[in-house]
């Protein structure tokens, strides 16, 4: 089992579409993982991405878009370790590993609540969500 592993789930009132566009360019992930290098491993579009993960952390990352009632929820997934002398994952003590695996999870939580604020924007609890941009064309 890896050192650092992160699970998290968030619900935002937008469909998965809406969601999977905020992680469809490489660019952004930078912005949002600045000590990570991301390959893809697996791209399935409206159901997320799969990423190898190197440069702070070597492992996979994960982010599974499940369509949940009237919106998505969010699913976070960061299993790895640092970087040994060679480069293959080094497991760390297991107070550290919390310690990193604790500030990676306070990461996770606020990509997903500052997506949550800007794509929920000011709709109200109850009111329907806003359409994805291929409904709001085709509407």
């Amino acid at each position: 089992m890896p050192s650092v592993d992160v699970v998290d789930e968030t619900f935002l009132a937008v469909p998965p579409a809406v969601v999977a566009a905020e992680f469809a360019d490489p660019a952004r992930w930078r912005v949002l993982w600045p000590d990570l290098d991301l390959e893809v491993a697996a791209a399935r579009g409206v159901e997320g991405l799969r990423w190898t993960v190197s440069g702070a952390l070597v492992g996979s990352m994960e982010v599974w878009l499940e369509p949940v009632l009237d919106g998505t929820v969010l699913h976070y997934f960061l299993r790895a370790d640092p970087p040994g002398p060679d480069g293959t994952p080094q497991p760390l003590p297991p107070r550290r590993g919390a310690a990193v695996a604790a500030e990676r999870q306070r990461a996770a939580k606020a990509i997903a609540f500052a997506l949550k604020a800007r794509l929920e924007g000011d709709r109200a609890p109850g009111e329907p969500p806003r359409p994805s941009p291929e409904e709001a064309v085709s509407g």
